[in-house]
């Protein structure tokens, strides 16, 4: 397989996946799903910072302190005093933004279980995500210490 071939199917399937996730969850909660993700991250990591959200989602850190100043406006998070750090604060859901979270969240789940799950085998997704993650470390080799940004990867439309 050519791997231009590859590429084109992988970027567009990334895109119409996440346009189709998008709007369910900006029709059926007011939730775009660049808002979605990183609420996700500050529930699932203990002590989250901005740092980690930008790790974990491969976006600037200057892009996801705008994302959780906006998840903050709409009252979905709170910063709070790191005891540890002073420099840098501890960002978790409020509780309207948990119950957001869980609502939104099982919209998201049927909507990959639709769009990924009903299209393939349990252990063809299996193989998939295993050569993702395989391909994902590979690229962080190549790119040495530091994650890959949105920026770095042309992608200003995260924020």
């Amino acid at each position: 397989m050519e791997l231009t071939v590859l590429f084109d199917q992988l970027v567009r399937f990334e895109t119409e996946l996440w346009n189709a996730v998008d709007a369910r969850l900006r029709r059926d909660f007011q939730l775009p799903l660049a808002r979605f993700e990183p609420m996700k991250a500050i529930d699932e990591v203990p002590s989250c910072r901005v740092q980690d959200i930008a790790a974990r989602l491969s976006i600037t850190i200057g892009g996801t302190s705008k994302l959780v100043d906006r998840i903050e406006s709409a009252g979905h998070c709170r910063r709070v005093a790191n005891p540890r750090d002073r420099r840098s604060s501890l960002i978790e859901l409020t509780p309207r933004g948990r119950r957001l979270l869980v609502e939104a969240g099982r919209a998201f789940d049927e909507e990959l279980a639709t769009r990924i799950g009903s299209a393939v085998t349990p252990r063809q997704l299996a193989q998939f995500t295993s050569v993702l993650e395989r391909l994902r470390a590979h690229s962080a080799a190549v790119d040495g210490p530091g994650p890959l940004t949105a920026a770095a990867a042309g992608r200003s439309d995260i924020a």
